[in-house]
């Protein structure tokens, strides 16, 4: 009798049982560990989605949400939060094109458009981002390079006083007023939603009044969709400063852009005459 074959034999069943034994043992731990470890909600106690709280729309007009909501689109790459906050701005103050071979502003038809390298990269995937200023800057950019003429009104809080946040409201009620101007938010975003702490842009969709709340219409739409959020929480999302871990945009703090366009001829200045835009449908 091969009593070396034997032993081997035995011996390789004790080691599968030992590895079964060890894998039961491991996912025991795993399924206890998920029934002990805290989950976070997906907003948190600071948000609420538009969702679970949307009879404002109901009672009010609401201008700018339904002049955003169109055109409200996913950010392109995980630091493209700039390109598609002003892809939808372009959009709104655009409208939507007359003529059928038109199209609308894309997030990679802007970055054509604006032809910044810079821009480019620091808003591909795992770039940089922008700072506040930049940010101003190329908002800026993007509506020269579409011949729209605006006003921009910068606010960028020093501080969380009430003469600050009496400003602030006084910026959102003449914003929630009409659509001819549009809001820009810069913010710490894991100040709001109470996960990524750091910078982040996205439109303002709506400001309720009486419940002194702000509807973030955020473009992180693998993560999100619009969320309310009260001022003074808003307030302390553009104060906080980003944390070291964000590279060169460590210690950034947000603010608002207002952007009010000038009515006029603008989307003659872009569109072209009709004859032009039938020259382009036939090449």
């Amino acid at each position: 009798m091969d009593c070396s074959g034997l032993f081997r034999g035995a011996l390789a069943t004790r080691v599968r049982r030992s590895l079964l034994t060890l894998v039961v043992l491991i996912v025991s731990a795993a399924s206890a560990f998920a029934e002990t470890a805290p989950v976070k909600p997906k907003f948190g106690p600071l948000a609420t989605s538009i969702q679970q709280s949307r009879d404002y729309f109901r009672t009010h007009d609401a201008p700018d949400y339904w002049a955003l909501s169109p055109y409200y689109v996913p950010q392109i790459s995980g630091s493209a939060c700039s390109v598609a906050t002003i892809a939808i701005m372009m959009n709104v103050m655009l409208g939507l094109p007359a003529w059928g071979p038109e199209t609308l502003v894309s997030q990679q038809s802007l970055l054509e458009k604006v032809d910044s390298k810079q821009w480019a990269e620091k808003s591909a995937q795992d770039g940089e981002g922008l700072t506040f200023e930049e940010f101003k800057t190329y908002v800026a950019l993007s509506l020269e390079a579409y011949g729209l003429k605006a006003d921009l009104e910068t606010f960028k809080p020093a501080d969380g006083g009430e003469a600050t946040l009496a400003r602030l409201r006084a910026l959102l009620v003449e914003n929630e007023g009409s659509d001819d101007d549009i809001v820009l938010l810069y913010f710490n975003q894991g100040a709001v939603t109470g996960d990524w702490d750091g910078p982040h842009i996205s439109p303002l969709g709506a400001y309720d009044i009486d419940r002194r709340r702000v509807l973030i219409m955020d473009v992180d739409r693998q993560f999100y969709i619009p969320y309310w959020t009260d001022d003074e929480t808003l307030l302390d999302a553009m104060l906080r400063p980003a944390p070291a871990e964000q590279g060169v945009l460590a210690g950034e703090t947000g603010g608002l852009i207002r952007v009010t366009a000038h009515r006029g001829t603008a989307h003659e200045v872009v569109r072209g005459s009709e004859p032009e835009r039938r020259s382009r449908a036939r090449q």
